[in-house]
């Protein structure tokens, strides 16, 4: 990883681990911040997989009529380890020990891959590479699809610059992010075949990787907005910027401001670059390739499908095309690693990231304390009693799964009917065909339970509702019964349009 353009990528790493091994402890200690700062790490759909690995315990014990663990290769890795450590060392712990290991994996990942690209370690961008680990991707809850980012960055790194035996080491770097989550695996793929074409073919002809890649995303959404139900991102979230910079937009319109200063404090750091290289008449060849790879996945985002619904399935399948953010900012700091390292790059960079912290420390403990009242709620109930809930992030959030909040309160205590996973039969908790005392068997009726629209069914009691009892502070949480034949969320806070 230093600047001698001969090393390989494994002997880059060792001199980098000889030289520097206590920065890098310094920086993986410091890193973890966030999952420490306040009793729960609050990431979206964490909950819920906290919740489905207690479900799996149950099964595995008999304990869960009407469910089972399917067999499965993919979309499954953190789901996986999770039980595992929670068998071990209970699921308070496993979650405490695993999400830090995923945050180092896709941290020291996104450090190899940027520092392959440019030959140096990017010490100048280690702010934008710790609001990436805690973007969007993560605060959504998406840990497969984070895990597998990691392996595959990895991966990339390797092929970039290894050579010999070192390339071998790809084949398994690549299985792993096939077992956590296969739009990872894509990507790792589609990125090799790109980068290996692109290095094979001689001068003008390189013009053809970047053509066949985004003749393949055209022909894959007309296939797929042809045969499927699918919405595209602006149909499902309207105009607006993706294109890596979104990953720190996160609770509120405050983060969309940040977001907006860091993409213009990149632009303004690229521009004055190329001021610099066109007086010198310096080469742009370092930065075509990872500049190009930008490039088109973010048209990939504009162009494919972000929600679909496959007959595979029995749920749809959504934010395909917001995952795909997360690479298209690793490939922007790739070109901006390439840039001269100034110390107002790391100024700027360090201050726009003290402000993201500061923000996401207050949010997630808002997040916290809300949590804390539904636990609280629940020890109310009798043991084993189904629950459901409607609580609505702010409107101008980009993390709608606060709601599994009450799938992790649940753990050991009651059984969160609607969660979507079991139903959805993308993950190992599955109901089986008979249905399940214990979770709806209908992903449609997990939907309308999260929005309040659901009609409660005799058979589905005794149930509570857990929902936001105060029109003006949407932190503020009850705990009601429910009776046969009213909406479950009749009563409660609604945001204006729903």
């Amino acid at each position: 990883m230093e600047t001698v353009k001969g090393a390989s990528a494994l002997t880059a790493a060792v001199n980098f681990l000889q030289r520097f091994w206590l920065q890098a402890a310094a920086i993986s200690v410091g890193l973890l911040i966030p999952c420490l700062w306040h009793r729960r790490i609050e990431a979206g759909d964490l909950g819920s997989h906290v919740y489905n690995a207690w479900l799996a315990q149950l099964i595995e014990r008999g304990q869960a009529p009407g469910l089972y663990l399917a067999r499965q290769w993919n979309n499954v890795l953190f789901d996986f380890l999770l039980s595992k450590l929670g068998n071990l060392f209970g699921l308070a712990a496993a979650q405490k020990i695993l999400v830090p290991l995923c945050v180092l994996v896709f941290f020291w990942g996104v450090f190899a891959l940027v520092a392959a690209v440019s030959r140096r370690p990017p010490w100048f961008l280690l702010p934008c590479l710790a609001m990436l680990a805690y973007g969007w991707t993560f605060n959504v809850g998406f840990f497969n699809y984070y895990l597998s980012l990691g392996f595959g960055f990895f991966a990339t790194a390797i092929v970039w610059s290894g050579r010999g035996r070192e390339l071998l080491l790809v084949a398994p770097l690549a299985a792993l992010a096939l077992l956590a989550h296969p739009q990872g695996f894509i990507w790792l793929v589609g990125c090799i075949g790109y980068f290996v074409l692109w290095r094979m073919l001689p001068g003008a002809w390189k013009l053809a990787v970047p053509g066949a890649a985004l003749l393949a995303v055209v022909l894959v959404r007309y296939y797929l907005m042809s045969h499927y139900e699918a919405f595209g991102i602006w149909g499902m979230y309207g105009p607006g910027i993706y294109n890596g910079s979104d990953q720190i937009a996160l609770y509120s319109m405050r983060y969309y401001v940040l977001s907006g200063v860091a993409l213009l404090f990149g632009i303004v750091c690229f521009v004055v670059e190329a001021i610099q290289r066109y007086w010198v008449r310096a080469s742009w060849s370092d930065m075509r390739l990872p500049l190009e790879l930008h490039w088109f996945v973010v048209f990939a985002v504009y162009r494919l499908p972000d929600v679909m619904r496959l007959p595979i399935y029995s749920g749809w399948i959504g934010a395909l095309a917001l995952r795909l953010t997360t690479v298209a900012a690793v490939m922007g700091l790739c070109v901006l690693a390439l840039m001269k390292p100034r110390k107002s790059h790391t100024a700027g960079f360090a201050v726009i990231a003290i402000v993201f912290f500061s923000f996401l420390y207050q949010d997630t403990g808002t997040l916290n304390r809300m949590e804390a009242q539904i636990e609280r709620l629940v020890a109310t109930l009798p043991k084993g009693e189904r629950v459901t809930a409607t609580i609505w992030a702010p409107s101008d959030s980009r993390l709608p799964f606060i709601v599994h909040m009450v799938d992790r309160a649940c753990v050991g205590k009651c059984f969160s009917f609607q969660n979507y996973e079991p139903p959805s039969q993308q993950f190992r908790v599955r109901v089986a065909d008979g249905g399940s005392p214990l979770n709806t068997d209908d992903t449609d009726s997990s939907q309308e339970m999260e929005a309040g629209e659901y009609i409660v069914q005799p058979e589905d009691l005794p149930m509570a509702e857990i929902y936001q009892c105060d029109d003006h502070d949407s932190t503020q949480l009850c705990i009601r019964q429910l009776a046969a034949g009213e909406a479950n969320g009749r009563i409660g806070y609604h945001p204006p349009g729903e």
